[in-house]
């Protein structure tokens, strides 16, 4: 390990200590982590000459514990040491990202968020919506689902927020969900590809069991990240194309709930009641061959 003459480590090195260690640094970091705003403003680089000396210093058991390290890893031991437990159980298979509306991992999350944000805010939410490249796990295999799982999944400290929409702002919103290949829960979509872009066709909402068209006069209530709204307030010149729509909401409520949290809670409540974590393909976005000139996998 390379280091500056001016600092002087005293922790000692063993396994075990170290993996507790970059786990706490990754629990600090994700306090304040968000996704990152697209495209963000760049100025001209200007060169300066750095000068630095380093000299190798080998960090061994003959290097005393630094009691104020041990005093620092006292504190998020507890936390570090929750992420290994079993919340719940997978079964039916392994959960993947995947193609327009993010696969079966897609499908675990937004469920979680609907869940959830029902549970918080009542019933009459109808649907939820999160974006695919706030998944940040490829797949989580079937069986132990723990909660290090979870935090692996969604590191970012996006947050739940209710939004009043009208049933023509709900198919814009639908629209973006499908050309972003983004997730959804609480809608029937089928789609068609253009020069292999999937487009909306046709949408319903899954309302009390029932599939329902969208009418659109009438106002639904729908839960989404803060990310997706935020990115639309902080970066005006990137309104074309995104999740502006839920800047127009009648009504924007924070639900005071981060999607991890959302998600941990939804896992444990199932478990709660007896019930597993499925993986679930369930036709949720389906291709409409009728209409499209490329085939593509029809359920997701």
């Amino acid at each position: 390990m390379k280091l500056n003459d001016s600092v002087r480590m005293k922790l000692k090195t063993l396994p075990a200590r170290l993996v507790l260690l970059v786990a706490v640094l990754f629990l600090a970091a994700t306090t304040a982590l968000t996704q990152p705003a697209a495209k963000p403003q760049t100025t001209p680089a200007q060169g300066a000459d750095v000068h630095a000396r380093v000299t190798e210093t080998l960090i061994d058991s003959s290097i005393p514990d630094d009691p104020s390290v041990d005093k620092m890893l006292a504190i998020y031991a507890p936390k570090v040491r929750e992420l290994d437990n079993v919340i719940g159980k997978l079964t039916g298979g392994e959960l993947r990202k995947g193609g327009i509306g993010a696969g079966s991992l897609g499908n675990f999350v937004t469920d979680g968020i609907l869940a959830e944000a029902r549970a918080k805010a009542g019933n009459s939410i109808v649907l939820a919506v999160t974006n695919a490249g706030g998944l940040r796990k490829s797949a989580i295999p079937e069986g132990d689902l723990r909660q290090r799982d979870i935090f692996e999944l969604l590191p970012f400290e996006n947050t739940l927020v209710e939004f009043d929409l009208t049933g023509t702002q709900v198919m814009t919103l639908l629209k973006q969900v499908v050309s972003h290949r983004d997730a959804q829960s609480g809608a029937r979509i089928k789609y068609v590809n253009a020069d292999n872009k999937p487009q909306l066709a046709h949408a319903r909402l899954l309302i009390d069991g029932h599939e329902t068209e969208v009418d659109p006069a009438a106002t639904y209530k729908v839960v989404c990240i803060d990310y997706l709204w935020k990115r639309t307030s902080n970066v005006p010149s990137e309104t074309e194309g995104n999740y502006s729509v839920l800047g127009q909401a009648k009504k924007i409520e924070p639900l005071g709930l981060t999607i991890r949290d959302a998600v941990i809670h939804y896992v444990k409540t199932e478990t709660a009641a007896g019930r597993n974590i499925k993986m679930k393909l369930d036709g949720r976005f389906s291709l409409d061959r009728t209409a499209s000139p490329n085939p593509e996998e029809t359920r997701r």
